[in-house]
């Protein structure tokens, strides 16, 4: 059985379909990327995922018109497609959002800190963090330091930190290359290398789509809220009208 099996999962807000019977999953041992256009669906995909489309629909209904999901997510053998967010987190399936969202006004160390709230054990909050700072070296050395006046990548290292503060089983990343000069995506990628090495599997969606297809096992590609293709890096390069309608390649 998959760690993640997404089956029929459609999304809609008000009258724009966002995902259309999308179905996808990750084994326990995976690196999987998710690629496609801009506006394909992909951040919506991962918010589903973790709760939050479901937290919209529940809290802004009336506001901004009907949110309406449809279809199943099991996760470990269970289905949490009725669990709010935060138990979906408590089960180990944590989403590193698209543009990072620190907590400005902290400073690295007490974000990091706020992604270990629901860490009661002094000791796993303690290896957690120091696996963080040997995952990313300059959050050591800034670790007073507020986090609104880090550099973006450095933003991106804390958020995919956080992420790691309390046990992870499965950790879904959105878009961490965006805005990042080029040496700071080879930090980060680097990074994502090593924490899916360490035995974490990853869903990764990302725009840099070479990149994905070094590092991922298989891959889908998402246009227009469907899936269109699934397949290794060899498999879909192989495509002449994916690469050059979906892929950019």
């Amino acid at each position: 059985m998959p760690l993640l099996e997404v089956s029929d999962l459609s999304v809609r807000y008000d009258k724009a379909q966002l995902l259309n019977d999308v179905t996808l999953n990750v084994d326990g041992h995976e690196l999987v990327g998710l690629v496609g256009p801009n506006g394909a669906g992909k951040s919506t995909m991962l918010r589903a995922i973790s709760g939050l489309v479901r937290w919209e629909a529940q809290t802004k209904r009336g506001a901004t018109g009907d949110i309406v999901v449809e279809g199943s997510i099991r996760f470990n053998g269970e289905f949490i497609d009725g669990l709010s967010a935060h138990k979906i987190r408590e089960r180990g399936l944590v989403l590193c959002p698209e543009r990072r969202r620190p907590f400005r006004e902290l400073t690295v160390f007490e974000n990091l800190m706020a992604g270990a709230y629901l860490e009661t054990s002094s000791g796993e909050q303690q290896a957690n963090l120091d696996r963080c700072y040997q995952l990313f070296p300059r959050l050591k050395e800034r670790s007073k330091q507020i986090s609104g006046t880090l550099s973006g990548g450095e933003q991106q290292m804390l958020a995919t930190a956080r992420a790691l503060m309390f046990k992870a089983r499965l950790l879904c990343i959105d878009e961490p290359s965006l805005g990042l000069a080029p040496m700071l995506r080879t930090e980060v990628f680097a990074a994502i290398s090593q924490i899916h090495a360490s035995g974490i599997p990853v869903l990764l969606v990302e725009q840099e789509v070479g990149k994905v297809f070094e590092m991922a096992s298989r891959n889908y590609v998402l246009s227009q809220g469907k899936i269109i293709a699934e397949g290794s890096a060899q498999q879909l390069m192989a495509d002449e009208g994916l690469r050059a309608g979906y892929l950019g390649l």
